[in-house]
């Protein structure tokens, strides 16, 4: 994760699904939202898996259970699963198929508890040579590594590393070379062709956070970026017919809009990060500065609808051991749910700061307490808003149903939020209640439907 800057909240439009359509068979995106093989509209609401994920052996401790404890007890329906072009291809041309396998097996995990999948290709300060992650020494001159570690200060935030004119370098060597490129785009292809048959992988985020190097910040993701994603989605496509996540230049954080151009494909989410600036210096979170991240997504929201894309914030958080925390994430969700959107928290860890467990793997309540909450996972139409009061513990979702989808909308409530039990009122639907939430499969008459779930 690239705490350099703050990374912004997004949002998704609001617009009609057609009455009647028929199902597309595959995960899409229409009408500003992400979409199921049923055309309901997707809400993703998970975690990062996972910071340790950066470097050698490239994996964390969790098992099974610890994938199934986020659905079942968080009621998490996603992740975004970090993987490494250092870990795939090591060495110039040689592909290490046993991560290969370990990422597939991440995969089934997910599958076994009914979570969704985006993969994504996570660089942090370029790669491995300047002691971080995501290219592979081999990428880049072994001088520009030398240079770095002689002039390297271990006081300076470690994310203004990016900025070093070794790091600009080999950022620049990578962007320039097709050579480069094609080996990226080889990197993803593997491990689409080795993943293809998995239901429950959405999609890929081609690159974390990518910086424009010694590019003008104007021209970089209408020259640069924009034409590279051009190269690569084809190509994993050519393997896995998976949604494509593209986030803007980590640029777009200093504020000003995206300069990504309309893309030629089809399927495509807009996928920014979202941090709060003084939160990231440590500060913590002021409560005086919502009213500046709900404006932002506004700003993000509009940006999606110009791409003809949905909006995914593929990562947020925040250090439970600082103030502000639970005002923090409330806002977070609450800026997610005014505009229907998705979003990851960072990350699935156990450790200080942003972790969701302590290094000792107990849970941080206050931070759970607030990133825990009900929302809608898939919904028959298209979301208008979600909203959860954590002072009277009611949730409310209103949509815009469509008579042509026949599969249910579904919420998901973890059991901890109601250890009491619930009460819902939908103004004549039918629903059923389930151990992870309620499904309602009549909504009733009327062009817009509001759900309230209260104790």
């Amino acid at each position: 994760m690239n705490r350099a800057f703050l990374l912004a909240l997004g949002a998704v439009c609001s617009c009609s699904h057609a009455n009647g359509a028929a199902p597309n068979p595959t995960w899409h995106v229409s009408g500003g939202f992400l979409r199921d093989p049923d055309g309901r509209a997707v809400i993703m609401h998970g975690a990062n898996i996972a910071g340790a994920n950066k470097s050698a052996p490239y994996w964390d401790n969790k098992t099974q259970a610890d994938w199934q404890r986020a659905r079942d007890d968080w009621g998490m329906n996603a992740a975004r699963l970090l993987v490494l072009w250092a870990a795939v291809e090591p060495q110039r041309g040689v592909y290490d198929d046993a991560y290969i396998e370990q990422v597939a097996t991440r995969v089934e995990w997910a599958k076994q508890a009914n979570m969704l999948v985006v993969l994504d290709m996570h660089q942090d300060v370029y790669g491995e040579g300047f002691g971080f992650d995501g290219a592979a020494k081999w990428t880049c001159d072994q001088a520009h590594y030398d240079s770095f570690k002689a002039n390297f200060d271990p006081n300076r935030p470690w994310y203004f590393n990016s900025l070093d004119k070794d790091v600009t370098a080999c950022v620049d060597g990578f962007w320039a070379s097709a050579d480069l490129h094609a080996h990226y785009k080889e990197a993803w292809r593997r491990l689409a062709v080795r993943l293809a048959g998995y239901d429950n992988v959405v999609g890929f985020d081609v690159m974390n956070e990518p910086y424009w190097g010694s590019t003008a910040i104007p021209r970089f993701e209408p020259d640069v970026l924009g034409p590279f994603y051009e190269e690569v989605v084809p190509v994993v496509r050519s393997a896995a017919k998976w949604v494509a996540f593209l986030e803007p230049a980590a640029s777009r954080n200093l504020g000003g809009t995206t300069r990504l151009p309309t893309f030629s494909f089809p399927d495509v989410v807009y996928s920014p990060h979202n941090y709060d600036r003084d939160a990231e210096a440590g500060m913590g979170f002021d409560a005086a500065h919502r009213a500046a991240l709900m404006a932002n997504v506004a700003s993000l929201a509009q940006e999606a609808q110009g791409l003809n894309a949905a909006l995914w914030i593929g990562e947020y958080g925040g250090q439970a051991e600082k103030p502000g925390i639970v005002e923090y994430m409330t806002a977070q969700y609450d800026a997610a749910g005014l505009a229907g959107a998705s979003n990851m928290y960072w990350a699935y860890d156990s450790s200080g700061g942003y972790g969701l467990l302590d290094p000792m793997g107990h849970e941080k309540a206050n931070l759970l307490g607030a990133v825990v909450r009900p929302y809608p996972e898939r919904v028959a139409g298209d979301p208008v808003s979600y909203a959860f009061d954590p002072a009277t513990s009611t949730f409310t979702l209103v949509y815009k149903p469509n008579a042509g989808i026949k599969a249910p909308t579904v919420v998901s409530i973890a059991p901890r939020i109601y250890p009491s039990g619930y009460k819902v009122d939908c103004g004549g639907c039918v629903y059923t209640q389930t151990a992870g939430g309620i499904a309602i499969t009549t909504p009733p008459t009327g062009d817009t439907v509001t759900v309230t779930v209260h104790p």
